[in-house]
């Protein structure tokens, strides 16, 4: 985690950024996957120097440490959702309470009717919905089935991530909500990678995968249609072999 102060507001009150990143090794290989590559622009937080950081998950008593403890149990959640089926969830549920706890603090960030529905709260919602249950299913077999095989069966483990995306698809379709921010999670952390791993693909499941991507994250749809060209577009050293 990595905070930016952009402005002192008051002698002891500070606005900023915090963004978060966390990784996981994929099996058999030096390689790590992104797992997570947020920015939250909600980080106002009061701290005087020295001051002991102490978090009460009965209580939101400091904007600072409920941010950092969220974010932590967040982070724990993907971590176990890659490793086991639906492992994070105790996680997941940790960082829902201090959401819960926190809905009358002042600072943004923590309740549903801010901005455009893209914030810790929202976050959360996602992932522990019923309607995003595919989402959280691909996030373990896409590590477990998919990255964690290809150092040994290459294509076995690839075609399982193709297989996949239709998961996701049919998730953007449904649209369980209209912003789905936990997509964009996903594809912020995943979107270079899909590319990386597709780049040396066959033909049809190239075009297959293509098709699939630059419609569910068309923000991106120029990185993927880069795996059709020749070369594919893998960045040296960042494809798990």
């Amino acid at each position: 985690m990595m905070i930016t102060i952009n402005e002192q507001i008051g002698s002891d009150e500070f606005k900023g950024t915090i963004q978060v990143q966390s990784r996981r090794p994929v099996f058999g290989t030096s390689y790590n996957t992104t797992m997570l590559n947020i920015v939250d622009n909600n980080m106002n937080f009061r701290y005087v120097e020295f001051d002991q950081l102490e978090f009460s998950d009965s209580r939101h008593s400091s904007n600072l440490t409920s941010v950092l403890a969220y974010y932590a149990y967040i982070i724990l959640g993907f971590d176990y959702d890659s490793f086991s089926y639906l492992g994070g969830t105790e996680y997941f549920q940790k960082a829902e309470k201090i959401v819960n706890n926190a809905q009358s603090a002042t600072e943004r960030g923590w309740k549903a009717y801010e901005g455009n529905r893209k914030n810790r709260y929202w976050l959360v919602e996602n992932v522990l919905n019923s309607k995003y249950r595919p989402i959280r299913e691909v996030y373990y077999k896409y590590h477990r089935l998919g990255l964690d095989r290809m150092n040994d069966k290459l294509v076995e483990g690839r075609a399982e991530i193709a297989e996949l995306l239709t998961s996701i698809q049919r998730v953007y379709r449904e649209k369980p909500d209209p912003y789905m921010y936990y997509l964009q999670i996903f594809f912020d952390a995943k979107s270079d990678e899909l590319a990386n791993v597709f780049s040396e693909s066959f033909p049809a499941e190239k075009t297959r995968v293509v098709n699939i991507l630059t419609e569910v994250d068309n923000a991106n749809a120029n990185k993927y249609n880069r795996i059709t060209q020749e070369g594919g577009g893998r960045q040296q050293g960042s494809q798990p072999r």
